[in-house]
């Protein structure tokens, strides 16, 4: 079993993903640590990203994060031509990582474009992760040490939480870690009531 898990920018899903892992019955993909693996080790990406954007999306063989933020997050066009080059080779990796978690209770899938790029169509169930527009905000400029405008392109360029909700079939609200962690054990028994 699959379980998507989803949020908006600055919504804690990294957070949240922790609290679960501390669920040894389980599996956790990370799509976003996935795809910055795949970035910089793909010979097939890597070809892509130096034709599409030059020969700057790399320095000294690493991605230069940076730079392809600040070309893809202003241009919509551009986000959607990323997401063409790295997203088929992400999708491969992960139906492996299912292949081989097949025996855990499930596989938590973390995907912070869950929807937006159809992997929901790899899930059983979903999570949204929510918080406050303003707290996400916040935690995201201190976080990545970007600016507001920086993080409202960022939210702009996703589906919006209620959106997201409702599609969802569980919700986290992180505001409280003590009650993000009741809501998580909550689900978890849910997900794996019929392993006991």
């Amino acid at each position: 079993m699959v379980i998507g898990l989803t949020g908006g920018i600055g919504s804690g899903k990294s957070t949240i993903v922790k609290m679960f892992s501390e669920f040894k019955n389980i599996a956790i993909y990370i799509a976003d640590d996935e795809a910055k693996k795949l970035m910089s080790t793909s010979p097939k990406i890597k070809t892509q990203l130096i034709a599409k954007f030059g020969n700057e999306v790399f320095t000294n063989g690493e991605l230069n994060k940076p730079y392809l933020a600040s070309i893809v997050f202003k241009d919509k066009d551009k986000l959607a031509l990323l997401n063409a080059i790295v997203h088929p080779i992400v999708k491969e990796h992960l139906q492996n990582f299912i292949k081989n978690n097949y025996k855990k209770s499930y596989i938590l899938y973390e995907n912070a474009i869950l929807f937006e790029n159809g992997s929901d169509a790899f899930c059983d169930k979903i999570i949204t992760v929510t918080a406050p527009k303003d707290v996400r905000i916040n935690r995201v400029v201190k976080r990545d040490n970007i600016t507001v405008e920086d993080v409202k392109n960022r939210i702009n360029n996703q589906w919006s939480e209620t959106k997201k909700i409702l599609q969802s079939n569980y919700l986290i609200e992180n505001i409280s870690l003590i009650n993000a962690q009741k809501q998580i054990f909550k689900i978890h028994n849910n997900l794996t009531k019929n392993f006991i």
